[in-house]
């Protein structure tokens, strides 16, 4: 398939949008956001992306989003990832619960819930999948729901729940049907913040990406109406492989923004540091490494947004998703220690950004699904036929 990689007028729009809001608004508060997280500051940050149509970047206009498909909310997770991977990974996930909704819900969840994820109403969403015993194999959740009347009943606990304390709404993953076979039993619920029967647990204490909160979330007969299951009965297994695939777009997105973002500060601090008489982007052996970190970003720009472009045609996109997340993660965290043995000493002080590029990129090979699981996605999509 031949794929056209330059962006449309709107997408370049949309590009330049998210440039200057990162510019202007993200980049000068980054570091100290970083040492110290304000919630105050993150919330009004997000409202700005609410604001400017970033929060429903692929959702139609008629429920509130801005219908700018997934191609333009991949530029523009990289542009915000540029500045803030805290702010950008919120972005990510509320647009892809956003897309969720979309994809699976009824009519009445989606015209309740999605012009309140597009405005900011709710200030993220957040998804509650993974389990202190089902990171990778959500399929071994023990997070039960059982019917009370007209009602479900959840009871268990989420971990590493992005947003959480911010969320206004949780997609949570359960189990209804104990008795079926494994994956098969399990459905999807969407769940309001301040539902009674929800906690949220401190926030992790994370190597990076410290401005955006992670927290477990525990259920305590936690009440919800049978409205609130979203698609079938006991096929949430299902929803949750295949929207994750989505989501695995705007990590590659974010990686790449932060890669791109090290390499450019290491780049610009070698045409400055003087050694030898001469700044060292002169030295033949850093500009080899500079030739290769930038080519390895520009192969993962490319596969992301070849699979950005198959999703936005409605086309088979998952193990490309894959490649693209695995790729885009893997070369932005050695773009990250490339750009910092650069700037040696100085990128290994918080003087300079690069150390923190380097502590929020490195959860970007684990979440949404580690390296070595997009490794068996790929590897059975390339199998498949054979097997």
């Amino acid at each position: 398939m031949v794929m056209d990689f330059l962006p449309s007028e709107e997408q370049t729009l949309i590009q330049d949008v998210a440039r200057r809001y990162a510019t202007d608004v993200l980049a000068p508060v980054a570091a100290s956001h970083d040492e110290t997280p304000q919630r105050d500051l993150f919330l009004s940050n997000l409202k700005g992306l609410a604001e400017l149509g970033f929060m429903g970047l692929n959702i139609p206009t008629e429920h509130g989003g801005s219908d700018a498909g997934c191609v333009g909310f991949s530029l523009a997770v990289t542009e915000i990832g540029r500045a803030c991977a805290s702010t950008a990974v919120t972005m990510s996930v509320t647009n892809m619960v956003a897309e969720v909704i979309l994809s699976i819900a009824s009519e009445d969840q989606k015209r309740t819930y999605l012009p309140r994820l597009c405005s900011g109403t709710y200030p993220a969403g957040s998804f509650c999948l993974s389990e202190a015993g089902a990171g990778s194999d959500p399929g071994a959740m023990s997070t039960r729901a059982f019917r009370d009347g007209g009602d479900w009943i959840i009871n268990g606990s989420k971990m590493w729940i992005t947003s959480a304390e911010y969320a206004g709404l949780f997609v949570v993953w359960a189990v209804t049907d104990p008795e079926a076979p494994r994956g098969k039993g399990i459905s999807c619920f969407l769940v309001e913040a301040g539902t009674p029967g929800i906690r949220i647990a401190p926030p992790e204490r994370k190597m990076g990406q410290t401005a955006s909160a992670t927290n477990a979330v525990f259920f305590e007969n936690c009440r919800v109406p049978g409205s609130a299951i979203m698609g079938g009965l006991n096929d949430g297994f299902r929803i949750a492989v295949t929207e994750l695939a989505g989501g695995r777009i705007g990590i590659a997105s974010l990686a790449l923004g932060i890669g791109l973002a090290a390499m450019d500060y290491a780049r610009d601090f070698s045409l400055q540091r003087i050694q030898f008489g001469q700044p060292i982007a002169s030295f033949q052996g850093l500009q080899w490494m500079m030739a290769d970190a930038y080519t390895e970003l520009e192969a993962a720009r490319l596969l992301t947004l070849q699979a950005a472009g198959l999703k936005e045609r409605g086309l088979p996109f998952a193990a490309k998703a894959s490649m693209a997340k695995l790729y885009a993660s893997e070369k932005a965290n050695a773009a990250c220690y490339t750009a910092l043995q650069l700037a040696g000493g100085i990128g290994y002080t918080r003087d300079a950004p690069l150390e923190r590029f380097a502590r929020d990129v490195r959860v970007t090979s684990i979440y949404e699904g580690t390296s070595d699981i997009q490794r068996l996605i790929i590897a059975r999509d390339l199998l498949r036929a054979l097997v």
